[in-house]
């Protein structure tokens, strides 16, 4: 499915095509909560990044997130881009997968299909204010689900809009 998604302030604009365009996987943990999270958490979607066109790349910046860890300090290979102008997220790109691209669904413009369910991870990491939503037999996970964003894809049906 074409994407197409931009900033809140239109700086940045950009599509990508996507077989997993449901957004479906809602993370709450505190790099996504604090960088992109509305409801405290964040929604990202599956794409191939060799389909990945943007115009505004001038107002592109990127963030890291520093993890803390046993006592150390490191910085995530995982590339968060946003908008310099409004701060808008718009996609995570992560070296370790340079073919997949995920780009926030709040930043996607194109009506996308709905969920048939929602899955939620790391709820370990979750602000007490936060409220987990969602329909009654929804997956949650303390850490990460027990399967990849592939295989989920694989056990739903695939639905886009007309």
């Amino acid at each position: 499915m074409h994407l197409e998604g931009s900033c809140h302030c239109g700086s940045v604009r950009f599509s990508v095509e996507s077989t997993e365009p449901i957004p479906f996987m809602r993370c709450y943990c505190s790099i996504c909560r604090k960088t992109a999270g509305t409801g405290g958490y964040a929604i990202n979607l599956g794409a191939d990044h060799r389909t990945l066109k943007v115009t505004g790349k001038r107002h592109l910046k990127v963030y890291k997130a520093r993890i803390e860890e046993d006592g150390h300090v490191r910085h995530s290979s995982a590339q968060r881009h946003f908008c310099g102008v409004c701060g808008t997220a718009l996609w995570l790109w992560d070296p370790s997968w340079p073919d997949l691209v995920h780009p926030h669904a709040g930043a996607i413009d194109t009506p996308l299909p709905p969920p048939p369910s929602s899955v939620h991870i790391l709820l370990a990491s979750k602000a007490s204010w936060v409220a987990v939503e969602g329909r009654k037999n929804d997956p949650h996970f303390d850490g990460y689900p027990d399967f990849s964003l592939k295989e989920w894809h694989e056990r739903h049906p695939k639905r886009t809009p007309a």
